[in-house]
């Protein structure tokens, strides 16, 4: 027998109470006049990477991390030298590949404990962590509009809950990020989500 998250779409088991209400937004910033010249002179690969680690995002982050102040936040990317240098800034526990194991179940642990409040990861979240109470996702950064990626990111956050979730995405605005992007929207609305954009 199949189980039921499988056939029902997410909406429905919203409105049933099973998990929490979410509402998610894309973001689309502008690179800056340096980032816009390398962008114009680089390869398709080296675009995207470029868009992706748009150092205006950083900005962006700081003021979604105002406005949710107190809740369970994860601040995830694809690119670790992205989500290194952000957590290293903003002076914020992350988890990567490389972090040992009882480090990562430490953080972990001490996210679900209510002990840390933000945590930095990479796409290593992806993949079957136990995070009953994050809230807000900021994803700084996707693979190619992967569907499957959003899926596995977005369902992070939406564990049965009393209050609302919040699902952001930060994309270069005019870049090949935010075509990719598209995916990633149209995958939210066919599940029934209303996906808001808004400038930076």
């Amino acid at each position: 027998m199949r189980s039921i998250e499988y056939d029902v779409p997410w909406k429905t088991l919203e409105s049933r109470g099973y998990i929490a209400q979410a509402f998610c937004t894309e973001y689309r910033v502008p690179l800056s006049s340096e980032e816009e010249l390398k962008y114009a002179h680089a390869d398709k690969r080296a675009k995207f990477r470029i868009a992706a680690e748009n150092q205006r995002k950083k900005e962006l982050v700081c003021e979604l991390l105002d406005n949710h102040a107190g809740e369970s936040i994860l601040v995830i990317g694809q690119f670790i030298s992205q989500i290194e240098k952000l957590a290293k800034e903003l002076g914020l526990p992350i988890i990567t590949g490389k972090t040992r194991d009882d480090e990562r179940e430490r953080l972990y642990d001490e996210f679900r404990q209510g002990r840390i409040r933000i945590l930095v990861v990479s796409k290593v979240a992806n993949f079957a962590v136990d995070l009953p109470d994050a809230s807000v996702m900021i994803q700084v950064s996707g693979t190619f509009g992967s569907r499957q990626e959003e899926a596995q990111r977005l369902g992070r956050i939406l564990r049965p809950k009393e209050h609302t979730s919040h699902f952001y995405t930060l994309v270069s605005k005019g870049t090949i990020e935010q075509t990719f992007g598209t995916n990633r929207q149209l995958f939210l609305v066919e599940q029934g989500y209303r996906y808001q954009i808004r400038y930076f």
